[in-house]
């Protein structure tokens, strides 16, 4: 009972910080909105609305998820806080590390589907219609749009971070990784077809092509992690300062046989 009223005490901090910071990002709603609508205003469209709540609705949700994101260091402080305790020393700096290297991951995912992926696939969609076509895009649908398109990126960036503490658990290994290629590239274009719900193959692809991307960075993580595993187990220590001496004999030789 009572690690349940912990539990309660950081649920209820997390959602508390969750709406204190959606009231402060309600303030910063507009400018942030203008660099969301940069990539349809920047071709010369505009945004129209056509509910008569749709505009302050799409702004309490854009508010929400901005807060989300803001108050999302506090929460993870909470959750980190209540599991520690029962951690040992080790683990303790392990999952320090994952909270950290986690949340990095969640923002760079969220940063790099917007300022890469989503401006070139509105830009291509926009071109798509042609010059006899003219966009009439509604602000709650463009703001879910692009919501539902940013949220996987946070969780997809997470599958490196994800792949180095299965494979420290021994739950995986790079034979594994290599074996499921083939699902990950039809798991990565029926996800982005899924979420991006477009007709056009090439904003799919778009979105596919980093989660498999992520995979492949995943599988090499799970490989790194089983060569130090089996170093270890040799009785080899990686030391990278004996490792870049070596390195720097190997040139130095080179450059003295090429002379």
């Amino acid at each position: 009972m009572q690690h349940l009223e912990e539990l309660r005490r950081v649920i209820i901090v997390s959602i508390i910080s969750t709406f204190a910071m959606a009231v402060v990002c309600w303030f910063l709603s507009d400018p942030v909105l203008r660099i969301l609508l940069e990539p349809v205003t920047g071709t010369g469209n505009k945004i129209i609305y056509i509910g008569v709540t749709e505009a302050i609705m799409t702004k309490i949700k854009l508010a929400f998820f901005l807060g989300f994101l803001a108050s999302l260091p506090v929460t993870l402080w909470q959750f980190w806080g209540f599991i520690i305790p029962a951690l040992r020393k080790l683990e303790r700096i392990y999952f320090t590390f994952f909270i950290l290297v986690s949340f990095l991951l969640f923002i760079g995912g969220v940063a790099f589907g917007f300022l890469v992926v989503f401006r070139m696939c509105v830009t291509f969609l926009l071109r798509y219609g042609g010059a006899e076509l003219v966009p009439m895009l509604t602000i709650g649908k463009y703001v879910s749009f692009t919501l539902n398109f940013l949220l996987p990126f946070g969780l997809v960036f997470e599958l490196p971070l994800a792949g180095y503490f299965l494979a420290r658990l021994g739950i995986i290994n790079y034979r594994m990784m290599v074996k499921g290629r083939k699902i990950a590239i039809v798991a990565a274009v029926v996800i982005a077809a899924a979420l991006v719900a477009s007709p056009d193959i090439f904003t799919v692809l778009l979105f596919a092509a980093p989660m498999y991307l992520l995979y492949e960075i995943s599988a090499t993580i799970v490989r790194l992690v089983e060569w130090m595993k089996y170093r270890k187990q040799a009785g080899k220590t990686f030391n990278l300062k004996a490792f870049f001496k070596r390195l720097l004999r190997k040139v130095m030789r080179r450059g003295l046989t090429a002379k």
